[in-house]
Parts: structure tokens; sequence; C-alpha cells
């Protein structure tokens, strides 16, 4: 009687790297879910605040220069561009600061995941956190103030991506160039009121005088809100606009990859 050999076959790379990683996003998705506080800002608080708009209601009443749409039809874009603001001038950089100053990035260069897993996990719990409050406004936008959905939807995904990595890229640096979370959050309070205005919280881009309109769309939130209200009509994204995203992306994309630091 014979026995048929038995081989262990060993685990490749990419499945030994996977599991600590998994690992550590559920670890990072189990503390973010216990900060109440970093979700409400990035997930609800731009629904809030598109429910309050909606209560005003001369932002409901069509308006001819908005070609019969209203103001809460701008509003949409702005408070999904809200909650990428929030999230990268404020929550996520400070996390990557705290584990960097508690050396934890340093310790996990000895373990099979390395820093990089922690970066990682936190560019997806932020970015699946941004898709969810995504979902809120155009939920609510549809089903409580009658705005439809994009009409060119490819335009408005490409800038939506865009506008993502534009504020991923603005968290990284923000996270690479400070050293404690304080120096962290006050960098990113001066980042985010100026990245609220632009986006157009304060007064829509559309509303603004043609100088400011123009050099508020010289930047990553003006050019961004621009592209996804055109697509939301049914054009696609003026080529310009869609280039201002991308070179800041990749300009901001390269201080942080120069700057950043392990420990």
């Amino acid at each position: 009687m014979t026995t048929a050999p038995t081989t262990a076959r060993a685990a490749s790379p990419a499945a030994r790297a996977a599991s600590p990683f998994r690992a550590i996003l559920r670890t990072e998705t189990r503390l973010y879910l216990r900060e109440p506080m970093a979700w409400f800002w990035v997930v609800a608080f731009p629904t809030v605040l598109l429910v309050i708009f909606g209560f005003i209601p001369s932002f409901r009443e069509p308006q001819e220069d908005l070609g019969g749409r209203g103001i809460i039809h701008l509003y949409v874009p702005i408070c999904i561009l809200l909650a990428m603001i929030m999230a990268c001038s404020q929550t996520m950089p400070s996390t990557i600061i705290d584990y960097r100053a508690g050396r934890i990035l340093r310790r996990l260069r000895t373990t099979p995941a390395g820093p990089g897993a922690i970066i990682g996990a936190q560019t997806l719990i932020y970015g699946v956190s941004i898709l969810l409050a995504t979902a809120l406004c155009l939920t609510l936008g549809v089903a409580a103030y009658g705005v439809g959905l994009p009409e060119n939807l490819v335009g408005w995904l490409v800038s939506f991506l865009l506008a993502l990595a534009a504020s991923l890229a603005t968290g990284a640096v923000i996270a690479a160039l400070c050293r404690t979370v304080t120096s962290g959050q006050v960098v990113g309070m001066l980042v985010m009121f100026p990245s609220m205005f632009t986006a157009g919280v304060w007064l829509p881009v559309q509303a603004m005088p043609d100088v400011l309109q123009r050099i508020v769309q010289l930047t990553p939130m003006g050019a961004a809100v621009t592209a996804m209200d055109d697509a939301a009509v049914g054009a696609f994204p003026a080529a310009g606009d869609l280039a201002v995203v991308a070179v800041w992306t990749v300009l901001l994309g390269a201080v942080a990859a120069r700057t950043f630091r392990w420990e």
C-alpha cells in the first residue's frame, strides 16, 4: 500500500503581503470608527450642510442664469468636495503625523507589513469615507431637491477622481512637512479655509466676479468644482480645468514624495 506524497505549497509573496495589510486595515478601521468626530466631519457634515442649504427657499428656486437650475444644484458637488477637504486637510494627516511622532511607522519597518501599510490603510479608509459622503450627497440631491444625476457621467467621474487625487496629495504634503500633530492641525486649518472658499462653500464659483472666478479656477478645488458642474449639465469638462487639477496633483505628489520621512 502506497500513500501519495504531500507537498506544502508556500504562499505567494502577494498573499504573504496581503495578510498583514488586512490586519492593519481592520485595526485602523476599528480605530477610525471609534472616533465619531473623525468620520462625522468627513461623511456626515457635508450632507448636513446640504440639508441646511436646502432649507433656504431661494436656493431651490430656478435661476435663469443657471439654465433653470437652483443654487442648491451647485452645492451638491461643492459638498462632495467639502468631504475631500475635511478628510485630507484635517483628519488623515493628523493620524499619520501622530503615528510618525510615536515611532509607530519606524517600528513597522521591521515587520512584514512595513510602514506603507499604514499609509495604504488610511488612504483606503478615507477614500471609502469620501465615496460614502458622495453617495449621500447625490442621493439627497436627487431625492429631496430634484437634482439629477450628472448627465455626462464619464466627465464627472474623471473630475471627481482627479479632485480626490489632488486632495490626497494635499494631505500627504501636510503629513510630510509637519513634525507634530499640533503643527499639522494648524497647517491643515490654513489649507482648509482657502480650499473651502475656492470650492465655493461660501460663494459658488459661478456667482463670483469674473476676475475672481478666473483666479479661483487656477486652484485644484476651483477647477474641480467647475469641471464637475460642467459634467452635471451634460458637457465634458474643459481640458483646462482638468489640466489644472492634474498639474496640482503631480506637483503636490512630488513634494510629498521628496519630503516625507518615516521617522
